[in-house]
């Protein structure tokens, strides 16, 4: 199985009440990449998957896939594979039937359709779930018979929309390494629409970030993460503290809570970094301040600092250090993880 270039020029979708879903979208999809489409609601991520699926046709612009126009071509002629969030799959079938549908109906032969579904089966680890019926399954497993049956025709392009969604939170965390894998053998151009960044970031060889219909941010999920375009795309994805500037000094910015190192020549208005890049010292620091929470999260723990600005700092510890409610707190900061944002 082998990916296909996606390539979206122009394209722009309104629906009946005059409301613009998508503006303008030029988009390249690389054969072989798995792209997430990341966003919130109503910002035009589905609406963008069900142009590229052919489940809706632009008002203006065109779609291919490789050199072929696919604009107005129907999904039934674009040779795509669809994964739903609810799975959409046949309760009156069994899992064998469920995977070989399409293939029933694009004439292949029994020993055929049997052949392929074998193959489906043992790729999804569901090899011997073939007679099962879908009542019997687990909400992971009726996750990878849609996976496989979206799979069986050899689809050009593989389209997920919130695939792990409906799914508890250590399953979905399970699933995606699986997910993960299974795409990079494949080497199948996907594209999966989500609004769960950790799942966009573990997933995606690029993350297209959505807001109201237009891309905030096209990049790698490191990118997006460590050089957020704007503060839209920078409060979308991870936390995130930010700082106001009362002055410049000789050692840096002064700031709510103390002295922040910079080396920037400019003068900004606000600096930002994440809680991650927040630590706590046992004496000295950049910023003083006292502990109004701390939240066990496992592997470190989230400390809320207030130094008397709007909003308290979110430090992410892991030095696994316990700290009384009101306990004064010094945290130090490097100057190349401060950052500033436009607008």
């Amino acid at each position: 199985m082998t990916g296909t270039t996606i390539r979206l020029q122009g394209c722009r979708k309104a629906f009946a009440d005059g409301t613009v879903a998508v503006h303008d979208l030029d988009l390249t999809i690389a054969a072989g990449e798995t792209l997430a489409v990341l966003g919130p609601s109503g910002c035009g991520k589905t609406t963008t998957l069900r142009l590229i699926a052919g489940l809706e046709r632009p008002d203006v612009g065109q779609i291919f896939f490789g050199d072929n126009e696919v604009t107005h071509l129907p999904i039934e002629r674009r040779n795509v594979g669809m994964v739903f969030q609810n799975y959409a799959l046949f309760p009156n079938l069994d899992v064998a039937g469920n995977i070989v549908y399409g293939l029933k109906i694009r004439g292949l032969s029994p020993a055929e359709r049997n052949k392929r579904c074998a193959e489906l089966l043992e790729l999804v680890g569901l090899h011997d779930h073939g007679k099962r019926s879908i009542h019997e399954l687990s909400g992971g497993q009726r996750q990878r018979v849609a996976l496989a049956r979206a799979l069986a025709p050899r689809p050009r392009v593989l389209l997920l929309d919130e695939p792990l969604a409906a799914l508890d939170a250590q399953l979905r965390e399970r699933l995606r390494g699986e997910l993960d894998q299974l795409l990079r053998s494949l080497g199948i151009t996907a594209v999966f629409v989500t609004h769960d960044q950790g799942e966009a970031m573990a997933l995606g060889n690029r993350i297209l970030v959505m807001e109201q219909g237009r891309v905030a941010q096209l990049a790698s999920p490191r990118e997006i993460y460590q050089q957020p375009a704007n503060a839209f795309v920078a409060s979308f994805v991870g936390n995130l503290n930010a700082f106001s500037v009362i002055e410049r000094t000789t050692e840096g910015l002064k700031v709510n809570g103390g002295e922040l190192p910079w080396n920037g020549a400019s003068l900004p208005a606000t600096v930002y970094c994440r809680p991650e890049h927040l630590r706590v010292m046992a004496c000295q620091g950049h910023l003083r301040g006292r502990l109004v929470g701390q939240f066990f999260q496992g592997a470190q723990s989230r400390l809320l600092v207030d130094v008397g600005a709007a909003q308290p700092l979110l430090v992410d510890s892991t030095d696994g250090v316990i700290h009384a409610a009101g306990a004064p707190i010094a945290l130090a900061v490097e100057p190349q993880v401060l950052f500033t944002l436009q607008s």
